[in-house]
């Protein structure tokens, strides 16, 4: 795909692995909608890349569908959507007060996996309604946020590792069910990354953290996942695959 002039849709985009990527695709000449709960933050990152902001719950129905076509309004349809909008709260399947509560679970399973496949179906549904392009006919890609949790998760991330696993498990059925349409569908699992949330650890836990990675021996730079988007953007052998950005890290239970 040519980056340059498509309409983008970045979920999750006012910080973090989002920011870094409504940047990079930016750069590269397309026109951004950062979709969003912060929509104070995500106003600010639009005016520092001259794109568009929506406040958008993923997770909810009505939110996201008003945001889509906001943004569609706006600049069109959208023929790129990266999802990287989650959390990632840590909490022992039975911890030292019971059981985890369900609607502490649940809330993780909404955001991220339901808010994921939320908007997957309603920028695919926009995608094959465009006119193909270039020489295999593509009309759109949609790359996904999932972690490296979705195959070693952690002690106390039963409900982050059951939603990123859940998003691993969607890629290659989207991807084979969209095929005929001609949009691709990709997913990153990325390792540890220098997000916000990480970055506000005390430094000697960022360096521990840092040093557990095989190569190179340091977390994760945001804009290394935005790179990956755009590789996966103009690659268009790429399709229905999860691919690992984390250094051969291979995560310990605890």
């Amino acid at each position: 795909m040519d980056i340059a002039n498509q309409a983008a849709l970045v979920t999750g985009g006012a910080s973090g692995l989002g920011a870094a990527t409504a940047r990079r695709l930016a750069a590269a000449g397309a026109n951004v909608a950062i979709l969003d709960r912060d929509a104070a933050q995500a106003k600010r990152m639009a005016g520092e890349i001259d794109g568009l902001a929506y406040a958008c719950d993923v997770a909810d129905a009505a939110s996201a569908e008003q945001a889509v076509a906001q943004a569609a309004a706006a600049q069109g349809p959208a023929r790129i959507l990266v999802n990287c909008a989650g959390i990632g709260p840590a909490a022992r399947i039975v911890g030292r007060e019971g059981p985890m509560p369900l609607a502490d679970f649940e809330a993780v399973i909404r955001i991220n996996l339901i808010g994921t496949f939320n908007l997957l179906r309603l920028a695919a549904a926009a995608m094959i309604a465009t006119e193909p392009q270039g020489p295999d006919g593509e009309r759109g890609v949609i790359i996904n946020t999932a972690s490296v949790a979705a195959y070693e998760g952690q002690i106390g991330q039963a409900a982050y590792a059951a939603s990123k696993g859940g998003i691993v498990a969607l890629t290659i059925q989207a991807a084979r069910e969209l095929a005929a349409r001609g949009v691709r569908v990709m997913t990153i699992a990325p390792g540890i990354m220098a997000t916000p949330m990480l970055l506000g650890l005390p430094e000697q836990v960022q360096q521990s953290l840092g040093d557990s990675v095989p190569f190179p021996k340091r977390l994760g730079h945001p804009q290394e996942y935005a790179d990956l988007v755009v590789s996966i953007l103009t690659n268009p052998l790429l399709n229905g695959e999860t691919i690992r950005l984390d250094g051969a890290l291979r995560m310990p239970p605890r």
